[in-house]
């Protein structure tokens, strides 16, 4: 994967964007370290420690990983960074798909429909199983003995004392991170901007084809409304979105569930 730098990687003072045109994870530097939301892909490792060494720093001064949910190109590089010393912290009911490895997700989550009617209807949708498939995502070992909450709580052992905000729906476990300090809210996949099986770019959230409860996940949009103070949206897929994020919310609800 290309090698760009920092600054084209900056998406907000202190955070960086990594992973590729189909995956997110970013990186947060806070004065008392470096905390990662989502772990990519394993095929993301030589990307993280280059990113990581333009500053001087490695795997082991990442203190903390926050899931955003268990789905495995959100996991990729969870074992790795937990055997370097980082705490990896996700929701309790999606703490079953990192000890039991990434296939289980299937198990643990299964989406409300099969992928075949989304591949017949857009052919090019395959080069996103392709391309979660390439990077490892299926073959990834498993994380147990991960840091599992079950509430809206502020993580105060994590730098920047970032408050998990449950949107249950894409996973059972699905789960934003909010930095109330920074306006910053990461929303993993409970609200994008891109899904890679329908093609459809803009807020939303993401098909039935790889959601577990379409229902939940809209009801989950609520809950963003709330936090007023954020100003700008990191999601798993696609570009960041700045400004109100009831906007993004309202144009989530009119694209609907696919």
């Amino acid at each position: 994967m290309s090698r760009s730098t920092r600054t084209d990687r900056r998406v907000a003072p202190g955070v960086d964007r990594l992973g590729d045109d189909v995956v997110n994870f970013y990186l947060v530097e806070e004065p008392d370290g470096l905390v990662l939301i989502d772990a990519g892909l394993p095929a993301h490792l030589e990307q993280l420690r280059a990113h990581l060494a333009d500053s001087s720093r490695s795997l082991s001064d990442i203190r903390a990983v926050l899931l955003t949910h268990g789905h495995p190109d959100h996991t990729g590089l969870a074992h790795t960074l937990q055997r370097a010393g980082a705490d990896i912290w996700v929701h309790q009911s999606d703490a079953a798909i990192l000890r039991d490895g990434p296939r289980s997700a299937l198990r643990h989550a299964k989406p409300e429909r099969s992928m075949l009617p989304y591949l017949l209807r857009r052919p090019a949708a395959i080069t996103t199983p392709l391309h979660l498939a390439r990077g490892g995502a299926f073959t990834a070992p498993a994380t147990p003995g991960v840091r599992a909450f079950d509430t809206d709580q502020q993580l105060d052992e994590v730098p920047g004392k970032p408050q998990t905000v449950p949107l249950p729906g894409h996973t059972p476990g699905s789960t934003g991170y909010l930095f109330p300090n920074r306006g910053l809210l990461f929303t993993g996949d409970a609200l994008v901007t891109h899904d890679g099986l329908t093609g459809h770019t803009g807020p939303t959230v993401v098909c039935r084809g790889f959601t577990h409860d379409s229902y939940a996940a809209l009801t989950s949009l609520d809950r963003i409304d709330e936090l007023t103070d954020t100003t700008l949206l990191l999601p798993g897929h696609g570009q960041p979105l700045t400004g109100d994020p009831r906007t993004a919310t309202r144009q989530a609800r009119q694209a609907g569930s696919h």
